[in-house]
């Protein structure tokens, strides 16, 4: 496959673009390869309404040199879209069933970065359910790197999502995966193309 040229990061719930593995990867970009487009942006609470955003973002994108990283949420986010336009995807402990994760968290919520509050109202959930894809069709197009000590997600439930994918399975670790731009971001930019 060819290097990528367009790059796409999604967060997770409660996240931005603020996030240490976002900033760490566009980090990474700007001091080796400066001329890929990279795109991060704060995704809506509406599940429908993030979906929606980044499909229109990316529309111009070349699909053959487009890529898309996800974290948790944004890992789910990142399938959807994968599977719409055979991009390749990149999932950073991927929420699996997140209509079922997050029942318990329809109201108020605070971001994780800075002071921000959003709702999450009842309707997300069925949002959810409805864009919920189907099983990957292009296994040859997905890394996902799946720590067994997240503390958030099942990492035997992320792992059979994506059977027959290139699966990076991590003895420990953690759902924000702390050590991610030293173990880890090497092997999603190999994965990518982006390292000689």
């Amino acid at each position: 496959m060819d290097p990528v040229t367009h790059l796409l990061y999604l967060h997770g719930f409660r996240s931005s673009p603020q996030s240490a593995k976002a900033r760490q990867t566009h980090a990474w970009l700007q001091a080796n390869r400066p001329e890929v487009h990279w795109w991060c942006p704060q995704l809506p609470p509406s599940p429908w309404d993030a979906v929606q955003l980044v499909a229109e973002g990316t529309s111009g994108w070349p699909r053959d040199r487009m890529a898309v990283i996800g974290s948790s949420l944004g890992g789910f986010y990142a399938t959807v879209l994968a599977e719409r336009t055979g991009c390749r995807a990149v999932l950073l402990n991927p929420a699996i069933e997140p209509a079922r994760d997050l029942a318990g968290a329809i109201g108020e919520n605070t971001a994780w970065h800075g002071e921000d509050r959003f709702f999450f109202q009842p309707r997300f959930i069925d949002e959810l359910v409805t864009l919920r894809p189907g099983a990957v069709t292009r296994p040859e197009r997905y890394f996902a790197v799946i720590a067994k000590g997240d503390e958030v997600l099942d990492w035997r439930e992320m792992s059979a999502r994506y059977a027959g994918c290139r699966v990076k399975l991590i003895d420990g670790g953690d759902h924000g995966l702390t050590d991610f731009a030293r173990s880890h971001l090497p092997d999603v930019v190999a994965f990518l193309g982006l390292t000689s």
